[in-house]
């Protein structure tokens, strides 16, 4: 097991107090945010700055609430302060750690770019552990992968929410609009990350909003539009 899945399997075992909710949750379902020097509330996506932290639930109305309210002055006992755009830093900060695992996943070998490549891991027998489609992926390539997805393995998530410059940079290859992640360690980590993405982005908005929220994905093809053609990388 790679180390950032064995961290996400020790987050996931772990509980910390909401400073919103004020119950128990699972540390993979929070945020921890520490002060800096200079008295400015900071997400510490990873757990692992110095000093007293306070632990938010991984959804951008909590963070905001935790922020309007001065909720972060009591948790640590002094006067802070919460930027105003704290849930948004949450949903960048947490969209690169998950583009960060997807080039972990790629130089480990599990990670399939590409639509002939996608193509073929969907039409294996191994179920895949997640999709990975550019927001920018024409319809009609992106339509044909559905289709194959749905009838070869039913709903597989969907990471839809990243672009393909963004994965491009990522994995290292220019153009990424389609790759699936094979089960594994770094699928494990991957998805831990998006779960508290989901709080902050749709997961997939080329799918309805219920299904970005929970990653699913119909089968069924959106209408042609203009772009790259099917053989899109």
């Amino acid at each position: 097991m790679s180390e950032r899945a064995e961290a996400a399997k020790t987050r996931q075992g772990r509980e910390r107090r909401c400073l919103v909710l004020g119950e128990s949750r699972s540390e993979a379902e929070l945020i921890r945010f520490a002060v800096s020097p200079d008295g400015i509330v900071t997400p510490d996506i990873r757990a692992r700055l110095p000093g007293r932290g306070a632990w938010v639930s991984a959804d951008e109305a909590s963070v905001t609430k935790a922020a309007a309210k001065g909720l972060f002055n009591r948790a640590f006992e002094r006067k802070v302060q919460a930027p105003d755009d704290l849930a948004a830093q949450c949903g960048e900060l947490l969209a690169q750690r998950a583009l960060q695992a997807l080039g972990l996943a790629r130089r480990a070998g599990k990670l399939a770019l590409g639509y002939d490549a996608a193509r073929l891991a969907l039409k294996s027998a191994a179920r895949p552990a997640w999709r990975i489609e550019a927001r920018d992926a024409a319809r009609d390539g992106r339509a044909k992968l559905d289709r194959l997805s749905a009838a070869a393995h039913g709903p597989v998530p969907v990471a839809g929410c990243f672009d393909s410059a963004a994965l491009g940079a990522a994995v290292g290859r220019p153009g990424v609009m389609h790759g699936v992640l094979a089960q594994s360690g770094e699928a494990r980590a991957f998805g831990a990350v998006m779960k508290r993405l989901t709080g902050f982005r749709v997961l997939d908005p080329a799918g309805t909003a219920q299904e970005g929220r929970t990653g699913a994905n119909t089968g069924e093809a959106p209408d042609k539009a203009s772009g790259p053609t099917e053989d899109e990388s």
